[in-house]
């Protein structure tokens, strides 16, 4: 293959690998703790909202440390979706420019 076409090629998948972080870092993605919890992170893993059931009642401290299990909990299942979510999209340029080594 000519090194001018196989190029513009890698210039291209470079640019579309680009599109496709930018649209993973926009993308808010959302997980919950026994439905008292809800959280929304960005791509970035950036916390964006916590939501707490207002039906959720605080009566002491044990009840505080619940919560704060809960908010824990639920930010890093939102952050496992985050880190699916790339690893998926992602996969196919990292099977294509796996013998790159580095070079994108």
């Amino acid at each position: 293959m000519n090194q001018q076409v196989m190029m513009r090629k890698l210039m291209k998948m470079k640019e579309e690998m680009e599109d496709t972080q930018k649209e993973l870092n926009e993308t808010e993605f959302t997980a919950s703790s026994s439905n008292i919890v809800t959280v929304t992170v960005l791509g970035t893993k950036e916390l964006v909202d916590v939501k707490i059931d207002e039906d959720f009642e605080i009566s002491g401290v044990e009840d505080i440390e619940i919560l704060q299990d809960m908010i824990v909990a639920a930010c890093n299942e939102a952050y496992k979706k985050v880190d699916q979510t790339t690893e998926e999209k992602m996969a196919k340029y990292n099977s294509l420019l796996g013998g790159f080594g580095g070079l994108f």
